[in-house]
């Protein structure tokens, strides 16, 4: 089994809206790729290999960083919006039977976060992410139209509960995730680049650089590649469409697995990642009015199953 792939130049960035037809296809392919294993590729989204390195770069150059300067821009759970901000090197953990991930990253949640921008040490940082944010969202909308037909729902349905991306009024998140270069032996049990998990939310794209690494758990529980593939992002649906979806769509664990020869050992490694959340104040109700699982605020799914990411005195 393989990760499917589709080709999104119909709807690409830029281009008006398709055909019936053609959106009947999209909606068609992408949903059968979400029912069968819950990851599809999108190729020819309009978003070129090109603006995704030179962003790697940019970020790469920031991680590079000395510690101390990086630290000055961690994230804080004191903080209005405590998930925005850089993440040190093996302390989180996505999956919390294993050991701390062999990774760190930078996580932009609101673009209002001024005082968390190394604007002085790198200044071009903030606004290549910034731009990739604008870009995400406007992807996202044509997915989500795209969903909205493959689910047979009214338009708008889910269009209008994303309209806040990029304020503090969405969770909405760009990860540059940055893994460096691996030394076997002090690579203990249990410790992987990046855990296995699930993602929260509604969908994510994934972009990874050339060293790929990324690992998608099929239905029957096996795991398999997700190689880095030209021109094209991967997309997943998150545990919040799995429920709004009445379980129809399952959100698939995956991982990024530590590298099994010593050339790819001694390389690092790069990824951007959009996690697509829906408003704040959005209802997520199962979608064929069946309520498998009880209707609730995406605000209150965050404060009950992810806490780490809302400051809670904010949303009593």
């Amino acid at each position: 089994m393989s990760v499917a792939v589709v080709d999104f130049g119909s709807f690409a960035l830029g281009e008006a809206v398709p055909s019936a037809h053609e959106m009947k296809r999209l909606s068609t392919e992408i949903g059968r790729a979400f029912s069968e294993l819950g990851f599809v590729y999108l190729k020819n989204t309009g978003i070129k290999d090109e603006q995704v390195f030179e962003a790697m770069d940019i970020c790469r150059k920031f991680f590079l960083l000395p510690k101390d300067i990086k630290q000055q821009y961690a994230r804080s759970k004191e903080s209005d919006i405590p998930c925005h901000g850089w993440i040190d090197f093996q302390t989180e953990s996505l999956n919390p039977t294993e050991l701390n991930d062999l990774k760190e990253a930078f996580n932009v949640t609101s673009l209002s976060s001024t005082d968390t921008w190394p604007i002085k040490d790198l200044p071009e940082f903030s606004s290549c992410l910034e731009s990739f944010v604008g870009t995400f969202k406007d992807l996202s909308m044509r997915i989500l139209k795209v969903i909205e037909l493959s689910l047979g729902v009214e338009t708008d349905f889910f269009v209008s509960k994303h309209q806040e991306i990029g304020s503090s009024g969405n969770l909405s998140t760009l990860r540059a995730a940055y893994y460096p270069a691996v030394q076997k032996s002090s690579v203990k049990e249990k410790q992987t680049r990046c855990g296995e998990h699930s993602d929260y939310g509604t969908f994510t794209f994934v972009f990874q650089d050339r060293n790929a690494g990324l690992e998608v758990m099929s239905r029957s529980g096996q795991y398999i590649d997700a190689p880095y593939l030209p021109n094209a992002v991967l997309l997943n649906i998150g545990d919040l469409l799995q429920r709004w979806t009445s379980d129809r769509w399952i959100s698939a664990k995956h991982r990024v697995r530590i590298p099994q020869t010593e050339d790819a050992l001694n390389r690092s490694r790069q990824s951007l990642i959009f996690f697509i959340h829906p408003d704040n104040d959005a209802m997520i109700a199962c979608y064929d009015g069946l309520d498998k699982h009880p209707p609730i605020t995406c605000i209150q799914y965050f404060k009950d199953k992810h806490p780490d990411l809302v400051n809670v005195s904010l949303y009593p």
